[in-house]
């Protein structure tokens, strides 16, 4: 830095904080109402002087720390335009054998800001690159006509596969952050705004054909998997073997409480635990459901009706009952039914008797 810490503090005081809204003249300060040990990074980077430094201290005459007061108002000025672009420097290296020298010395003539590890392929986190692409972000947000680059010495030490890469090109142009490749077949400055808008749009259409294509395998492999009886999702807590001995319970008039306590899951990482009573009410509840949906088409046994049997002895044969209430009627001195009357008036159940007593009852009425 080519300003002295009083210089660089009152170089930066001249702008309004884009963060923190802190007034021209003003130190920054943070959510808590203190002065801010350093300045943001969207207010210092609008001095030019200062566009590559990662951090500018508030100097102690501030108070950093302490609760914020503002400062004395001063002129502001318009930042100058940046005639030099920014260059953030990226490298790494995948394992301890491999060395990060010959790229650190190919970005060190070009890069003020050159962030570096070493970590495995299988790490999907790394936080240099992502300390890189904050920063990036930062001075494009503060500084939208800043031209910010992110320089890398070849490709593939952005990315662990093709996905990823097309990824994080599809933020760069989102950031409108251009991309520098130092060694390789795509050598030179991809600006997504620019000439370089060739190269993010190929990544962005291979990105595409790539979800695509898994997505395709995907459908595929779940095809496949309902197939062979496996339709995925989470294991069932009440199985159907446990749900015909939850029904069979609940028949019983067993309370369902109780049904909980004597199921047991055998699948998942509850397995060999109890399902709680909602679990029970809620499969109870769908079996019942699916029960009446299948019987609303089904029909079933009607129920026994009772049957009208006609013939001697049943009251009900038109020809039995005539020829009988004329044997009634035309034999007034007949003993047979005399006694068929007087087994009547019993309290005999024959219905023969019965059948004779009306007849010979309605003569006499006549």
């Amino acid at each position: 830095m080519h300003l002295t810490p009083d210089q660089a503090a009152n170089a930066v005081e001249r702008n309004d904080c884009p963060k923190c809204e802190a007034p021209a003249g003003s130190p920054c300060r943070t959510r808590a109402g203190k002065t801010a040990a350093k300045y943001h990074t969207p207010r210092f980077i609008l001095v030019p002087a200062l566009r590559e430094e990662l951090e500018v201290l508030v100097p102690d005459d501030r108070g950093p720390g302490r609760p914020w007061k503002p400062g004395p108002p001063v002129e502001q000025i318009p930042a100058a335009p940046a005639a030099v672009a920014i260059r953030i420097g990226y490298a790494r290296c995948s394992t301890a054998q491999q060395e990060l020298q010959s790229q650190l010395d190919a970005l060190e003539p070009l890069c003020k800001l050159i962030f570096s590890e070493k970590i495995s392929t299988r790490v999907k986190v790394r936080p240099e690159l992502e300390k890189a692409l904050k920063l990036a972000y930062d001075i494009k947000e503060a500084a939208p006509d800043q031209e910010v680059i992110l320089t890398v010495h070849e490709l593939k030490r952005l990315a662990r596969n093709a996905a990823e890469l097309m990824t994080l090109s599809g933020q760069l142009q989102s950031a409108g952050v251009q991309l520098e490749l130092l060694t390789g077949p795509l050598t030179g400055i991809h600006d997504p705004n620019g000439m370089g808008a060739m190269f993010f749009a190929v990544l962005a259409a291979a990105a595409q054909i790539e979800r695509n294509y898994i997505r395709e395998k995907t459908l595929e492999g779940q095809v496949v998997a309902a197939s062979k009886g496996n339709h995925g999702g989470r294991p069932k807590v009440i199985d159907d073997d446990s749900l015909l001995l939850a029904l069979a319970l609940k028949d019983r008039g067993v309370p369902v409480p109780e049904i909980a306590k004597k199921l047991t899951i055998k699948t998942g990482k509850n397995a060999g635990e109890h399902p709680s009573v909602a679990s029970v009410y809620r499969a109870l509840a769908e079996a019942e459901e699916d029960g009446a949906q299948a019987g609303a088409h089904v029909v079933g046994p009607r129920r026994p009706v009772r049957a009208r049997i006609t013939g001697p002895g049943s009251g009900t044969d038109p020809e039995l009952m005539e020829r009988l209430t004329r044997q009634v009627l035309d034999a007034t001195g007949d003993q047979t039914a005399d006694v068929l009357v007087e087994q009547t008036e019993d309290g005999t159940t024959d219905v023969v008797a019965h059948l004779l007593a009306q007849a010979r009852n309605g003569r006499n009425s006549e």
